[in-house]
């Protein structure tokens, strides 16, 4: 199959980049950055090089593709994200139904559902309600749990303050993934002759904050390190002073109140908690403590 990976060579479309090039499909991967093109081609993929808002441009990378693989970037300009973000998927839904791709995977995300409360979430989901809309192309909606990855950015509070912590309390309970698990997902869907629109979850291990704590502080041989529940002005305070834009500072501590209210973790629940992925907390405590001691 002739197949578009949007998301460059990031934590999702590198490792799924490789799965659907060891299997022999034709591989295009999108990439904003130009010093990106010889990696992706070394790969053995095609490189396009180019703006995901540039609709001319999506347009001539998705001719006669049978697939692709559809990102948005989790902060897309630094201000107006999820609005930038929305565009970006407006973008990719025009360039779907001029050239009529007919199979779509999105990554999307648990809390999808609710349109307030999820911080970057929200652009997501109006993103979803544009690809149901898409005619003659079938879509599966990837909700994914949170990323492991986005706890290295606690290294700095563990390793200057001696804690790790959130505005959401330590039995908040988390549904959480790994990258590679989601590529796996990923290329399942993209070869699949599936019809309509569907969702899939895609979420590695279920732990509560205090897991969270224990686990991490035990792989890196502070067993004791304790989860301390943020006030909401406190978590963003920390967000700005550790370098985070106001904006995505905003609607991370956004989604942390939708983590602590539930409304993160309902829609995933509802649709009975299924957990797919392989990478269980304690696997990936392993890189973690790698990253924190590097």
């Amino acid at each position: 199959m002739k197949i578009i990976i949007t998301g460059s060579l990031g934590n999702v479309a590198k490792p799924l980049a490789q799965q659907l090039i060891a299997e022999g499909h034709d591989i295009t991967v999108i990439s904003s950055n130009e010093s990106k093109k010889s990696e992706i081609e070394s790969l053995g993929a095609k490189a396009a090089i180019g703006s995901i808002t540039d609709l001319d441009f999506l347009v001539k990378s998705f001719e006669n593709a049978d697939a692709a693989f559809l990102m948005t970037p989790p902060n897309i300009g630094g201000v107006n994200i999820v609005e930038n973000t929305i565009n970006a998927g407006k973008n990719y839904a025009e360039a779907i139904s001029k050239t009529g791709v007919k199979r779509v995977v999105m990554l999307s995300s648990i809390g999808v559902e609710s349109p307030v409360e999820t911080g970057p979430i929200k652009g997501l989901h109006h993103i979803e309600k544009l690809y149901n809309n898409l005619e003659n192309t079938s879509v599966t909606f990837l909700r994914a749990g949170y990323f492991y990855i986005n706890f290295f950015n606690d290294i700095p509070l563990i390793q200057n303050a001696g804690i790790i912590g959130a505005n959401y309390p330590e039995n908040a309970s988390i549904p959480l993934v790994h990258p590679v698990d989601i590529a796996k997902a990923a290329a399942e869907e993209l070869i699949k002759n599936s019809e309509g629109k569907n969702v899939r979850y895609i979420v590695s291990d279920v732990r509560t904050a205090s897991d969270l704590a224990k686990v991490f502080g035990t792989a890196i041989g502070k067993p004791e390190l304790p989860w301390i529940e943020f006030k909401d002005e406190d978590s963003l305070n920390g967000m700005l002073q550790a370098g985070l834009p106001k904006e995505m500072a905003e609607l991370y501590a956004e989604m942390g109140r939708g983590v602590r209210t539930g409304i993160v973790q309902k829609d995933f629940i509802e649709h009975g908690s299924v957990m797919t992925g392989d990478i269980k907390l304690e696997e990936f405590a392993k890189e973690f403590a790698y990253k924190f001691n590097s």
